[in-house]
């Protein structure tokens, strides 16, 4: 029997925090994790909509009854674990992130009194450990920063119950291709080739073949692994600015701050040059997601 769809008019996108609540549980000290890159969580929450409306499409086919308890892997500052929450009032949710900025600020913004069902860990998602058994582990636009899948995916089976739904939307092969050319060619530039000398890679965009191996190696049944094109409009050049001001962190952050807005200028400017804004003023930058829905066994 196909499961219903999740009531969408239930989570709302434009929500903003409730008042802070230090006291909350959900908001007990975390893990320390080494973290790579240093975010500005209200500056990404502030230009993170293409984020948040992937978001939704993915909770639509959670098909959620209400009482389930949901991992989230990669919750950046917590708006859509938030959202989440509110989806499930007789069950609860977990949001997980290698960033202590971003779990400072999604415990800051996030929890009250009011909301017992929420709770934000910093976690290494590669080494997933968690006492609770879920009905569902999700994860949206936060995986291409993790180098080991196949070891996500082992954790992720580990606090799954049998029957459990893993639902991932993340980069794949292919995404943003276009704008890494014009990265990649300013960075060659002589203004900014000495910062990048011996960069490690920093994206993991991953084929659906791949996942194919991995998920039955961690107990689950592949229901859908895919690549799909998403047209994602930013409004202006400002906005492309913005998107690589709060995302492109491995290239930002090795140029020096005071010199930061000129190298992402010169990077947007390259780009716009090439894929002029259209008639409304949108820039489109062409993404590739790659999704996956399976079963743990």
């Amino acid at each position: 029997m196909a499961r219903p769809e999740t009531n969408l008019a239930a989570i709302n996108p434009d929500a903003r925090p409730d008042a802070p609540c230090e006291d909350h549980p959900g908001a007990r000290p975390t893990d320390a994790v080494p973290a790579k890159f240093k975010w500005d969580p209200q500056d990404y929450a502030d230009h993170a909509v293409a984020q948040h409306a992937w978001a939704l499409e993915l909770i639509g086919r959670l098909a959620l009854h209400g009482d389930e308890w949901v991992l989230d892997a990669g919750c950046g500052d917590g708006h859509i674990t938030a959202e989440l929450a509110r989806a499930v009032p007789r069950g609860g949710v977990t949001g997980l992130d290698s960033s202590p900025e971003m779990i400072r600020y999604a415990q800051a913004h996030y929890l009250c009194t009011a909301r017992l069902n929420l709770e934000f860990l910093q976690m290494d998602v590669r080494a997933l450990r968690l006492p609770r058994r879920y009905d569902a582990v999700f994860s949206n636009a936060a995986l291409h920063w993790v180098d080991d899948h196949a070891a996500f995916l082992r954790g992720a089976a580990g606090v799954l119950r049998t029957g459990g739904r893993l639902m991932i939307s993340c980069g794949g092969q292919g995404n943003a291709e276009e704008f890494f050319s014009a990265v990649r060619a300013e960075m060659k530039t002589p203004a900014w080739r000495t910062f990048f000398r011996k960069m490690d890679r920093h994206y993991f965009f991953y084929r659906p073949d791949q996942y194919q191996a991995w998920l039955p190696q961690a107990g689950f049944r592949a229901e859908r692994v895919r690549l799909v094109e998403k047209d994602t409009a930013h409004a202006g050049r400002n906005a492309v600015a913005a998107w690589m001001r709060t995302t492109w962190l491995p290239y930002t952050q090795r140029v020096p701050e005071v010199r930061r807005e000129e190298f992402i200028g010169r990077v947007v400017d390259r780009y716009v040059a090439t894929h002029p804004p259209d008639s409304g003023g949108g820039v489109h930058v062409r993404m590739v997601r790659l999704e996956i829905e399976a079963v743990r066994r």
